[in-house]
């Protein structure tokens, strides 16, 4: 029986010499041009099954590559198309550096179809080299992500990334503040302008930009509640407000040491407004330079670690009093999940792994414990 004429446009089938079948269509590429495509089937059921795909993807405008593209050539398309639209401009320029910095210099060259298990780490050695096995680790995580977005377009069909581990890294030892060291920074920056946002820092674990991306309309000091939505971040050359890190607003009590300090706050800004006139920002952000504008969030960091060098306290990022707060809202026997909820965490084993850190003296109280369970009672007579 003769097999039916394809129609134009659709390809054609044939029989090779090693017995296999072959077709060819004209499809679309990325670059808006049409070029041909080869397909094999050992039958010709199989061959015309893939000619009929080819054909599909071409009718619904899917761009079919005849030649896998280059990685110099993917992973920006990658960044722009897929990363940019639905990550976060930290994330975008996050990857966008590690892109830049590391994985095209290593392997641009190779086209998808060609990355090898070797290629990938030759890359992560040569990034550990250079810069560190941090830095390898997080460019391994971005080029994974990368060749699955590639196979998820159905350019290439495995990732090799996966076959890869990543490098190891040793965690950095955290050491937060106890209790005696957090009441003493508390004290020395008790005049300083920003004594309420440390504050906040300190008692509710609150992110650098999420206090400052703090406004007044989301502090109910009546009825002691405080909502975290939004934060403040510096990409580059840009200041800009966002959604939480993970876009969840939050409602947390505020604590009583709390409201003193954010109501000086508020009588305070009120004064530079005044000061300030016309050249006054209205924006309703809490903490604010003098003409209202938002705080660099670097500025709140160097502020923190100048009182602290100042009191005498060992040098700790602002950051880890987040960890400190976990650290004591634990030894005060709060449950684990009400902890994620007031530091915002999505998963509760963040909350538990890296967030908490157990102090000598409850390490004392927990032996304490079994010591009392399990000391041996004197044998009456």
């Amino acid at each position: 029986m003769a097999r039916k004429r394809n129609p134009n446009g659709a390809g054609s089938i044939w029989q090779r010499s090693d017995g296999r079948y072959e077709a060819r269509v004209y499809v679309p590429q990325p670059d808006g041009t049409r070029a041909r495509k080869t397909v094999y089937g050992k039958t010709w059921e199989e061959c015309d099954t893939k000619r009929q795909e080819l054909v599909l993807r071409d009718r619904q405008g899917v761009p079919t590559p005849t030649r896998s593209a280059r990685l110099s050539e993917w992973l920006p398309h990658w960044l722009e198309e897929f990363v940019k639209p639905e990550r976060k401009k930290t994330t975008y320029a996050k990857y966008e550096t590690h892109i830049r910095l590391y994985l095209v210099p290593h392997i641009g060259s190779k086209r998808l179809e060609n990355l090898g298990v070797a290629d990938v780490r030759r890359m992560l050695a040569a990034v550990t080299a250079k810069a560190s096995a941090a830095t390898a680790k997080e460019s391994h995580r971005v080029l994974r992500s990368a060749v699955s977005a590639a196979c998820r377009e159905e350019l290439i069909s495995r990732n090799v990334v996966q076959l890869v581990p990543a490098p190891r890294v040793q965690v950095r030892e955290l050491k937060p503040w106890d209790l005696d060291q957090t009441v003493a920074f508390l004290e020395a920056a008790r005049r300083d302008p920003l004594y309420a946002a440390f504050v906040l820092a300190v008692a509710l674990g609150l992110r650098r930009g999420e206090i400052l991306g703090l406004r007044w309309s989301d502090i109910d000091l009546d009825r002691r509640t405080l909502t975290v939505r939004n934060q403040i971040q510096r990409v580059q050359k840009e200041l800009y407000a966002d959604s939480t890190k993970n876009r969840r607003t939050r409602v947390i009590p505020l604590p009583l040491m709390c409201v003193a300090p954010l109501r000086w706050q508020r009588l305070r800004q009120a004064a530079q407004r005044e000061g300030a006139g016309a050249a006054w920002e209205a924006n309703d952000y809490v903490f604010t330079t003098r003409s209202g504008r938002p705080i660099e969030p670097r500025n709140i960091s160097r502020s923190f670690e100048r009182i602290a060098d100042g009191a005498g306290l060992p040098r700790v990022r602002l950051h880890d009093a987040r960890h400190g707060c976990a650290t004591l809202l634990f030894a005060a026997g709060v449950p684990p999940r009400v902890v994620m909820e007031i530091l915002g965490h999505s998963q509760i084993a963040v909350t538990m792994n890296i967030y908490t850190h157990v102090t000598e003296e409850t390490r004392r109280e927990a032996i304490g414990h079994m010591d009392r369970m399990l000391r041996r009672r004197p044998v009456a007579g």
